[in-house]
């Protein structure tokens, strides 16, 4: 296994309103967080806020192309970034979720202390498969077919990399102690947005050095 110090290329917040930051996602321009109560778009250039939808938002995030998909305790919603309508619903995996990706036509959904990410069928909650992972799981991302994921154990967190068959670990992340991922989410080109939990954070991460 590769492991490495990740590198933390930038820090957004805290904001005055935001407790938690959960779910992460990117929509090609946006940063998308779930901040418990709302989905709120980031510019990632200034850090400004430039949307917010009023809906549950109080663990992962994903992005297919056209609708938000956000985990709000044991369901799934799909929601219409335009007009922050949800305009279907699926269940979570078995008893919840914790982070969650959009690949190969279906959502990937994270369990924290089950060790376990799903695919999901988004149009019925049906899960097609299940990967067994070596770490705890939070955020979870797919990017040029790799499928990395946010874990978080006491003060120790990191970005792993992952063997899609068999879960095994071929690349690691380290972050500084006291760091906490909850989201995560790469945007296509080079860097990951990381969840910073309860310290009301963004960090841009650099995917390789």
């Amino acid at each position: 296994m590769q492991r490495t110090a990740a590198m933390i290329v930038r820090e957004y917040g805290p904001w005055p309103d935001v407790e938690q930051v959960h779910g992460v996602s990117h929509d090609g321009a946006r940063v998308w967080i779930a901040t418990g109560d709302a989905l709120r778009a980031l510019d990632p250039a200034s850090g400004a806020e430039v949307r917010r939808l009023r809906v549950p938002a109080r663990a992962g995030t994903a992005f297919d192309g056209t609708y938000l998909y956000q985990i709000a305790d044991q369901r799934i919603q799909k929601v219409d970034p335009q007009s922050g309508v949800v305009v279907a619903t699926i269940p979570t995996p078995g008893d919840g979720a914790s982070g969650m990706a959009w690949a190969e036509g279906c959502l990937w959904v994270g369990q924290y202390r089950n060790r376990r990410i799903h695919q999901v069928d988004p149009a019925d909650g049906r899960i097609v498969r299940t990967l067994e992972c070596q770490r705890f799981v939070t955020g979870v991302s797919w990017v040029d077919d790799e499928l990395w994921h946010g874990t978080r154990d006491d003060e120790h967190s990191a970005l792993c990399r992952i063997d899609p068959g068999s879960g095994e670990v071929l690349e690691q992340l380290d972050l500084p102690p006291g760091t906490t991922v909850s989201g995560l989410e790469s945007d296509g080109d080079g860097t990951f947005f990381c969840g910073g939990a309860a310290s009301g954070r963004l960090r841009a991460v650099r995917r390789r050095a």
